[in-house]
C-alpha cells in the first residue's frame, strides 16, 4: 500500500511525521502546535493565540485533503495548563459549527518546541 500523505504549507514539522495521513474513508491530521508557524515566537504565553493557530495550521492541511471543519469527527487537546481550559475553548467552539465533533481534552507535561497547547483531528470523507 502507498501511504497518502497531506503537508500544510505553511507549517513545518517540528519531527520525522507528514502533517495528514490518508486511509480512506478516515483522514489522521498529526497534533499541530502554534509553535510550528514562523509567527510563533510572538505567542508565547497567549494560549487563545496559540490555539487559533493551530486551526490554521490544521485547516490548510485540512482544505489539501479536500474536506471542510463539517467533516471533522474527532479533536484531541493537549494542555500545559489546565487553567487555559475556558480561554481555548473561547476560540474552540468558534472554529466548529454545531453539533460539534467529539473530543477529549487532557493535561500534559510538556508539548515540543515550548508549546502551550496542541491539537490534532480525524476526519471523515463522504
Amino acid at each position: 500500500m502507498t501511504r497518502i500523505v497531506y503537508n500544510a504549507k505553511g507549517a513545518t514539522a517540528s519531527g520525522p511525521y507528514s502533517h495528514a495521513v490518508d486511509a480512506g474513508e478516515l483522514v489522521y491530521f498529526s497534533g499541530q502546535t502554534a509553535m510550528n508557524s514562523v509567527s510563533a515566537e510572538h505567542m508565547t504565553g497567549d494560549i487563545q493565540a496559540q490555539t487559533k493557530q493551530c486551526f490554521i495550521n490544521l485547516f490548510e492541511v485540512l482544505e489539501a485533503t479536500n474536506l471542510t471543519s463539517d467533516d471533522v469527527v474527532k479533536v484531541n487537546v493537549y494542555l500545559t495548563n489546565m487553567n487555559d481550559f475556558t480561554a481555548m475553548n473561547e476560540v474552540y467552539k468558534t472554529q466548529f459549527a454545531e453539533p460539534f465533533p467529539a473530543r477529549t481534552c487532557v493535561a500534559v507535561l510538556a508539548l515540543p518546541l515550548g508549546a502551550d497547547v496542541e491539537i490534532e483531528m480525524i476526519a471523515k470523507r463522504g
